[in-house]
């Protein structure tokens, strides 16, 4: 698929934060061309007047002003939330490589999240962050799936750029985003991973809008053994089978000291920290 490619100019490249663990977040990029069947972000259309595909289209981002310093100091910052900061546009344009060059000299809480290894080409900047963490997004061991689902790097990449990371002294954290229920197993991905992962984060797939009948006609085609599970969810609404992969999750997670977050009640947790606010 040819992207479509356009440098927009930007009056800052921070924004406020509704995510429970950020204040701000930085999204170098509008559009991915991960393309991934089931991301929440395609929603940005809305407000970016793109009529193209999501995944067809990337805009970067070009802001004349610095960070601020005084805005970031001990704050919690994002990199991205409805990009993925390190997609195969950032080799050409290294938007995400100057952003980390202003961030490095801010004392902020830094957390990174990607699905690339290109992440390995900022290794040196890394290193130099003062209080950074590191998430890469893996919710299969199972190749065929993962290409059926975005076209980021392989699940080996992904694991080999977290073992990386963790032997070059920076906190990985395995995001298992988003758990495909009956298809992601928890268990096999913290086994083949442990080793090198200082952190597992967990999130259940939501399915709304467009990519919804998309996400259903698949399993149907590729999973049908899993239909009556996933029209019990997502047309249904039921919720027992979160509560109890929950349990399961923190039962493992405990018996095993395992270091984690379940981040599934997301929605409940936005609108904790909005009412905070």
């Amino acid at each position: 698929m040819k992207i479509i490619e356009k440098e927009i100019s930007v009056k800052d490249l921070v924004t406020k934060s509704n995510l429970p663990a950020s204040d701000y977040v930085i999204n170098p990029y509008v559009g991915c061309p991960h393309g991934c069947r089931y991301c929440y972000a395609c929603f940005m259309k809305r407000f970016t007047n793109h009529s193209e595909e999501w995944g067809s289209f990337i805009d970067i981002k070009r802001c004349d002003r610095a960070i601020s310093r005084k805005k970031l100091q001990g704050k919690s910052v994002f990199l991205s939330s409805v990009t993925d900061c390190y997609n195969p546009y950032e080799e050409k344009y290294g938007s995400t490589r100057k952003i980390l060059e202003q961030l490095v000299s801010i004392d902020c809480e830094l957390n990174i999240s990607t699905k690339s290894n290109l992440i390995l080409r900022d290794i040196d900047l890394l290193k130099q962050c003062k209080n950074l963490k590191v998430s890469v997004s893996i919710n299969t061991l199972d190749e065929q799936f993962r290409k059926d689902m975005d076209n980021a790097s392989s699940i080996a990449e992904r694991l080999n750029t977290l073992k990386v990371l963790h032997e070059s002294g920076v906190y990985s954290v395995l995001f298992m985003s988003p758990i495909f229920p009956g298809i992601t197993d928890f268990r096999k991905i913290i086994e083949s991973s442990k080793a090198y992962v200082d952190e597992y984060w967990f999130e259940n797939l939501n399915l709304r809008g467009s990519y919804k009948q998309d996400i259903l006609d698949y399993i149907k085609n590729f999973y049908p053994q899993l239909m009556e599970l996933y029209n019990n969810i997502y047309l249904q609404g039921n919720m027992e089978y979160w509560h109890d992969l929950a349990v399961d999750i923190e039962e493992y997670c405990d018996t095993h000291s395992i270091k984690h977050i379940n981040y599934f009640y997301h929605k409940e947790l936005v609108e904790a920290k909005l009412n905070q606010q």
